[in-house]
């Protein structure tokens, strides 16, 4: 009697092998097709809404991650992609984000390998064929969820949700929000992670495949490899092994058919004793130990990995997570909830970056962003009880799955568990929106089925939903194309985030707009009075432009806030030497590299100002120390060749350059200060060689045709002296001493000229 009451909770057949779908399956309004169709469509479609980002820049985290990461460069050894982080900073560094991804840093790699150097078309390419295949494998996903897991004969999945897994597939594939997964190169890693996230659920399903009518039958070899999956998505994305989370409820609610709200009533009623044999029988038990010591493993290695612990973010980073009251940090948590599901609902406004103002914090019970919060909770309780309590075992199951597929990949980014750098990131949505997309297909079911009378309207409403989702997406990957597409698109979301304008600056500047982009940067700076970074780049810019007190005082503030931001240190002292405070300016210098121990372009600065103070022998050591660190430091090598060369130490001066040129065959400007100390030590040819390169690299070089002139005139090569001369004349009349120089021969020339009496 006992165990004919527990079948009601744990049916004795897996659901998987039920095909009864209801009467909601016949109303979707699309036609059935067959599987490799119906992936294909959706294939197609999401290449559509994304195909016009493929030739699209390098943009905002790209920089940091792809070109200024040097484990995707061939010169690296590959092992440094395990012990560095997503960025290319090794994992033991305090500074380190310990964002450990390196399959993702893999195929960056790879992607650099095959397009011969950074060329962004290939990186794109990838990116949008990724997002085809994962919306394609959709539709399996789907179908187990919402139809039950049935295999035919041939070990292949059979789909007894066609319609409805489709419909959910295609709402996948062109919601907006994936956009920054997709068009953003740096969203590799949320693709990937979804990619193997999707692999290690399948094989979970493929472990009961065997047809067996056995149902205590399961390959555990299937588990382990679900398992191997599920490390392989981690090592793209830590959200990867939440995938666990997905495998475990599928098996308790769709392969053991357990009944979650009658279970728990009589657990915690005890009015029924609970017969543990039948889940015994099962395997269920087996199932999750499996999962859960895998997953443990995986998190004691992930976190052995991370080496001096989690990473250290600020309040602009996450300025809810820093809140004292534990009442207004929970408040501001769950109105960052409600924001990405209205993000989820209407991806209208979508933003690069969420932090800085762009989400004021709730600071009172009385604020009326409250009602968001209220209404998140009433929908998702809503949806609770109806998963629970539904009469309908069918909707109740996907209904639950369909939660369970939204909400446990979220966890990582709930802040619950672990402080997150950052306030809202649509990339962390990407494999949330399957559970999203999945109750909404389900629910244009539920909606065709209950009102049959109004289906053609649905069915243009579905139509139009979908058409807008696309052109959503064609807009927003177009604006993903640039980054001054990309920056001035978010003025219009979050005009108050200080991020946006300082980017908005900064792209500016680097296209040499700089009156533009002091006046983005000042409203960054007053929108976040403590954004050193802003003022640091201002600082910069009024340098450039001669206007060195306020220069000074922005970035003296910089330091004052944050003292140990090196490159304003180093921007001060630039700025002080420029206004003659030398003692303050090498006191910057040094401030810089005591927060900074290998800043070659520091010390560069410093021989500089050495040179001034002519502190010859300080000024050499600092280029030194420079090209140590950088040998590739072009200036600080040419600044000593030409230090020595006016000091009259022209052997050492000579044996500087050769060094150089070992390192930097191709560098000109090395050649043509070589080329004028071999001239001096009347090594006429070997310093003709050498201005004769440099101008094979650099031909329109007024200062080289020049000194070439000069050279050839003391070598008694008066003719080539002439030619290059008169080339040095033409490229910059207003050379230096070159026409002195050329009247001077042209005065001997005409000497020569002359009949001797």
């Amino acid at each position: 009697m006992l165990k004919s009451r527990f079948s009601s909770l744990l049916t004795s057949k897996p659901a998987g092998k039920e095909a009864n779908m209801g009467v909601t399956q016949d109303t979707i309004p699309l036609p059935k097709l067959a599987p490799v169709q119906a992936k294909a469509t959706v294939a197609l479609v999401a290449l559509l809404c994304f195909i016009n980002s493929y030739d699209g820049e390098f943009v905002f985290d790209d920089s940091e991650a792809i070109v200024n990461n040097k484990d995707l460069k061939p010169t690296t050894p590959l092992n440094n992609i395990w012990s560095n982080d997503f960025w290319g900073s090794n994992l033991s560094s305090n500074s380190s984000h310990k964002s450990y991804r390196p399959l993702t840093v893999l195929t960056f790699r790879l992607n650099y390998l095959l397009a011969g150097g950074l060329h962004p078309v290939g990186f794109h390419v990838l990116n949008i064929i990724l997002h085809a295949v994962i919306s394609a494998l959709m539709i399996d996903v789907f179908a187990i969820l919402i139809g039950g897991l049935a295999y035919d004969v041939k070990g292949r999945i059979l789909n007894h949700a066609p319609k409805t897994s489709l419909l959910a597939a295609l709402f996948f594939a062109t919601h907006p929000v994936h956009t920054e997964s997709v068009a953003g190169i740096v969203g590799r890693a949320d693709l990937l992670c979804a990619l193997f996230f999707q692999l290690s659920f399948l094989t979970y399903c493929k472990a009961f495949s065997r047809g067996s009518d056995r149902d205590d039958r399961f390959s555990v070899q299937w588990v382990v490899v679900s398992l191997l999956l599920c490390a392989a998505a981690m090592l793209c994305k830590e959200q990867g092994i939440t995938v666990l989370g997905v495998n475990a409820a599928f098996d308790v609610l769709l392969i053991c058919n357990v009944n979650v709200y009658e279970l728990s009533q009589r657990l915690l009623l005890r009015k029924i004793p609970l017969d543990v044999s039948e889940i015994l029988r099962m395997g269920l038990l087996t199932r999750l130990a499996l999962m859960g010591l895998g997953g443990l493993f995986m998190l004691y290695a992930r976190w052995r990995i991370m080496g001096t612990g989690p990473p250290a973010f600020t309040e602009v980073d996450n300025p809810a997570s820093f809140a004292e009251n534990i009442f207004l940090r929970m408040v501001n948590y769950n109105y960052y909830y409600s924001l990405n599901a209205w993000l989820l609902l209407c991806p209208w406004w979508l933003c690069f970056d969420w932090s800085m103002g762009c989400v004021p914090l709730i600071k009172s019970a009385t604020d009326w962003r409250m009602v968001w919060l209220l209404l998140l909770w009433c929908v998702l309780i809503g949806l609770i009880s109806q998963a629970l309590c539904s009469q309908d075992r069918q909707r109740r199951r996907t209904l639950t799955l369909g939660l369970v597929l939204l909400v446990v990949p979220f966890l990582p980014a709930c802040n619950i568990f672990f402080r997150v750098g950052f306030v809202i990131a649509e990339r962390v949505l990407y494999l949330s929106s399957a559970g999203y997309c999945l109750l909404l297909a389900y629910s244009v079911g539920h909606c065709c089925c209950r009102w049959s009378k109004y289906r053609k309207l649905l069915c243009v409403s579905v139509l139009a939903l979908l058409c807008v989702f696309v052109a959503r997406c064609a807009l927003r990957s177009h604006q993903w194309r640039s980054e001054q597409s990309l920056f001035t698109s978010a003025l219009s979301v979050c005009p108050f985030n200080a991020k946006v304008h300082y980017n908005v600056g900064k792209n500016l500047a680097d296209r040499g707009n700089s009156t533009a982009a002091i006046a983005y940067y000042r409203e960054a700076v007053r929108l976040h009075p403590t954004y050193v970074h802003a003022m640091n780049n201002l600082g910069n810019i009024l340098k450039e432009r001669n206007e060195l007190i306020e220069a000074e005082q922005l970035l003296s503030k910089a330091v004052s806030i944050q003292p140990d931001f090196a490159a304003a240190w180093m921007n001060l002292g630039i700025v002080q030497n420029s206004l003659q405070k030398f003692e303050e300016a090498e006191q910057s210098y040094w401030n810089a590299i005591r927060f900074r121990k290998k800043y070659p372009d520091c010390y560069y600065n410093l021989g500089r100002l050495y040179a001034d103070l002519n502190r010859h022998v300080d000024a050499l050591n600092a280029w030194r120390n420079a090209t140590v660190l950088k040998p590739d430091h072009s200036l600080a090598w040419n600044n000593m060749v030409i230090l020595l060369d006016n000091t009259g130490n022209l052997g050492q001066a000579e044996l500087i350059g050769r060094e150089a040129l070992k390192l930097l065959p191709n560098d000109h400007t090395i050649m043509f200060s070589l080329a004028n100390v071999l001239g001096k030590l009347q090594k006429y040819k070997e310093s003709e060689g050498f201005f004769l390169h440099a101008l094979r690299i650099n031909p329109n070089a007024a200062s080289c045709h020049g000194n070439l002139a000069v050279l050839y005139h003391r070598w008694g090569k008066l003719e080539l002296a002439k030619k290059h001369y008169e080339l040095s004349l033409k490229l910059d009349p207003e050379a230096p001493g070159t026409r002195d120089n050329y009247n001077m021969l042209r005065r001997k020339l005409d000497q020569l000229k002359r009949p001797t009496p």
